[in-house]
């Protein structure tokens, strides 16, 4: 906190936002190779991640397959326990102001503004029609809903506006970056509570998303790969579940590896420890002592879009908690 939001890295402690990466290959993508901002844990012929944080906005972003990077979106167990620190804080500074909290009974409908930034108005210079944002939308509704075979949470998701914007100085979008800061500042709109999408070409990520915090920072919202949404060209990650992903962070879910085998991993019960992500669909993957296989089916792993298609009871909890604490 206090730092310039715009300044990312790699573990520091006091940073209010995290950010993660899940590569795809030029191959799968059919772009040419980019230079990779931060790293991920990398394997052979698989999605590789790399998380970053900016200082004040805490991202979480997914990384392009075939760049070799470490991760540095992966909280420290400090980072972890500020930020569990602050959202304590906030429910207790809520109740303190008698301020009533969403129910588990209630559905939360969060409004979607979704921003499609391009270089022309060609497929390639990223001008995706408008079904895939709608499709996109659609996929978040079904997954939140547990329509996909999860536990159903609070969470619905009405899109409210596509805004097209032609700016080639903003694509393809480098997390970090100058230009991200300025497009976001410029282009964010509503309160904490409403979701901003910024769909573009990206250098190396499928995207990056923000971690709830207590103060607004226009940098908050959900970067995305344009083609990463339902019907996209990115396989094996186009069927909208970087989406799902990337938006669990903005409800303040971490990574289901998050900690390892330790004990208080991603600090949800019900999802089982994992010492690290999981790429492709590796059934049976038992990584941790600890009862339970790994949960590679869970939306906050690294797996292909196709393997992952829940979220916990736990997760559900959490996030409306999270809702409560900073973004209601």
């Amino acid at each position: 906190m206090g730092l310039h939001r715009s300044t990312w890295s790699l573990r520091r402690t006091g940073v209010a936002a995290a950010s993660l990466a899940l590569l795809v290959s030029a191959t799968a993508t059919g772009a040419s190779p980019s230079l990779a901002l931060a790293g991920s844990a990398h394997k052979a012929g698989a999605a590789e991640e790399a998380c970053y944080e900016p200082a004040d906005a805490h991202t979480s972003a997914k990384a392009r397959p075939g760049v070799k990077r470490t991760d540095p979106n992966h909280l420290t167990a400090a980072e972890v326990d500020l930020r569990e620190r602050a959202m304590t804080a906030a429910l207790r500074a809520r109740d303190q102001r008698r301020v009533p909290n969403v129910s588990a009974l209630a559905t939360v409908t969060v409004p979607v503004v979704a921003h499609v930034i391009m270089e022309n108005t060609t497929r390639a210079g990223g001008n995706i029609p408008d079904s895939m944002v709608r499709s996109q939308i659609d996929v978040l509704n079904r997954a939140y809903a547990g329509g996909t075979g999860g536990a159903a949470t609070a969470f619905a998701f009405s899109l409210t506006k596509i805004n097209r914007v032609t700016r080639p100085a903003w694509t393809p979008i480098v997390a970090e970056s100058s230009a991200e800061v300025q497009m976001k500042s410029t282009l964010r709109e509503g309160d904490m509570g409403t979701l901003n999408l910024y769909i573009s070409d990206l250098v190396d990520y499928l995207g990056w998303g923000t971690f709830p915090q207590s103060t607004f920072d226009s940098y908050d919202g959900v970067v995305l790969l344009n083609e990463s949404l339902p019907g996209g060209t990115a396989t094996p990650y186009n069927l909208g579940d970087t989406g799902t992903h990337e938006v669990g962070h903005w409800l303040n879910l971490y990574h289901t590896f998050q900690g390892g085998c330790g004990a208080t991993g991603d600090r949800v019960s019900d999802t089982p420890a994992e010492r690290s992500a999981a790429f492709g669909c590796p059934t049976g993957r038992n990584t941790c002592p600890a009862t339970g296989a790994d949960p590679i089916t869970n939306f906050m792993d690294y797996t292909d879009d196709s393997c992952m298609f829940q979220f916990t009871a736990g997760q559900a909890s959490r996030m409306l908690a999270a809702w409560n604490a900073f973004r209601a």
